[in-house]
């Protein structure tokens, strides 16, 4: 067993609401002077950006995870996360085709610049990606198990998109193993008052800017004998799924 500092809540320059200067590299650069031990790229909507991210991760000895921030039809954020890229992008062309084709104003909501391993810019989204999807919160899912993956819901301690804010509780169904909190020290609050004991609490950071990933995370103790990046992520993600 050994200690990971994690975090599960990062957004890139393909999302428009992040810094231009959350490049793939720059992240992962940034996430190793904190000693981060794994990461998830979760920009809102897509997956896109998380082939250049697992190249950067990989140079700068992070063990990187393909993930989404994906926006219900409730308005509601969830965070997806698969333990192959494969099955990430595959999730990403699907969403794609539940988005509605509003375009994206750079001059008002920013960038969505899709890169490539060296950080360079190979394409930008055209249609503005936070904007809701038609897929419900039940849907979303089942359709993450469909594509082998985990979600749970998003800073549930926010009012702009949690699930609580939003439902006015925390619901039965669907059923969620994990729930992320951004705000750690409302951890003891919200799991008595919403009966969440039984969950796994997650703390990151929903990074929009370099600065906002913090010194101080959350820790998993992940099984990792014999050593392989492969091994990690797949023991990480029956911890995830509350296998162990």
């Amino acid at each position: 067993m050994s200690r990971y500092y994690y975090d599960f809540h990062i957004h890139s320059c393909l999302s428009p609401c992040a810094d231009d200067d959350n490049t793939p590299n720059n992240l992962a650069g940034m996430a190793t002077l904190n000693g981060i031990g794994i990461m998830a790229l979760t920009d809102h909507n897509s997956a896109k950006n998380c082939p250049a991210f697992f190249e950067a991760a990989r140079r700068y000895g992070i063990i990187p995870i393909a993930g989404m921030e994906l926006t219900t039809a409730e308005d509601i954020h969830i965070v997806c996360l698969f333990e192959q890229l494969d099955d990430a992008l595959r999730f990403d062309s699907f969403v794609e085709k539940r988005r509605p084709a509003f375009k994206n104003r750079v001059d008002i909501y920013g960038e969505q610049m899709i890169m490539d391993g060296e950080d360079n810019v190979i394409a930008r989204e055209e249609n503005f990606l936070p904007i809701a999807t038609d897929i419900s919160l039940d849907e979303a899912a089942k359709l993450v198990k469909e594509y082998n993956g985990i979600c749970y819901p998003a800073h549930i301690d926010r009012q702009a998109n949690g699930i609580i804010a939003t439902l006015g509780t925390f619901p039965d169904y669907p059923e969620f193993t994990c729930v992320e909190f951004h705000d750690a020290s409302k951890r003891d609050e919200y799991t008595e008052k919403y009966g969440l004991q039984k969950k796994r609490i997650l703390v990151s950071s929903d990074t929009h800017y370099l600065t906002d990933l913090r010194e101080e995370n959350d820790y998993l103790e992940i099984d990792d004998e014999p050593y392989s990046s492969a091994l990690v992520r797949r023991n990480l993600f029956k911890i995830l799924r509350g296998e162990e």
